[in-house]
């Protein structure tokens, strides 16, 4: 895991941990802007392990913090950088090198599409096109209930959809917060403007509120 944050991340984005956070690996390069955190990712970067493809990639950019699941975490960001193959972003959960789910937005055959990869030793994905998405600003939300987590998404003007219910089976020792990943291009950057935890769901079948 990479050293803590060594700027001032108080900043005047609300809700936003960044004075608590870790890289897994450090970006290129973070920065405030107003109520933003702009962070460029590596090029080559990613997270996957073995599945289809038979290569593991463990060097994408997530800052997290210690998660014990009582509270449901959102992550919230700007679309508008979006334009390359398997540019991404979201939501992190974290256990291990080999246990994590990353829930975001990724653009694929210049698409954008939301999605996951479950991982627990191999990786899965699971993708939705979201044309409708480009350039809006998302929220990604994870919550913990028996053992496994209830991921979310949704845009400043479309509603939550459920795009995963997976098997999270870590009653401790979790981590949760923001990523991004650029497995095919240098510069790609992520304007960041919501990392914060809010009252867990009530059930599968009901939305959670806009909390922005």
């Amino acid at each position: 895991m990479a050293e803590r944050m060594n700027m001032n991340m108080t900043m005047s984005a609300q809700g936003m941990h960044l004075e608590r956070g870790q890289w897994t690996t450090e970006p290129v390069h973070t920065r405030i802007d107003g109520e933003k955190l702009i962070v460029q990712a590596e090029e080559g970067s990613d997270f996957w392990e073995e599945t289809f493809y038979s290569f593991c990639h463990r060097n994408g950019h997530a800052l997290l913090e210690p998660w014990d699941g009582l509270q449901a975490v959102e992550v919230s960001f700007d679309l508008a950088s979006f334009t390359e193959l398997y540019d991404q972003a979201g939501l992190m959960l974290w256990h291990g090198e080999r246990e994590w789910i990353k829930a975001g937005v990724e653009v694929n055959d210049g698409i954008v599409h939301v999605g996951a990869v479950v991982t627990d030793q191999f990786s899965d994905w699971s993708l939705s096109p979201v044309p409708e998405w480009k350039g809006r600003m998302v929220t990604i939300r994870a919550s913990y209930h028996q053992e496994s987590v209830v991921i979310r998404a949704r845009t400043d003007e479309h509603p939550w959809r459920t795009i995963r219910v997976a098997r999270f089976a870590y009653p401790q020792d979790k981590q949760a917060g923001p990523f991004l990943c650029s497995p095919k291009r240098a510069g790609f950057e992520v304007a960041f403007t919501r990392w914060t935890c809010t009252p867990s769901d009530v059930d599968l079948h009901t939305d959670p509120p806009n909390h922005e």
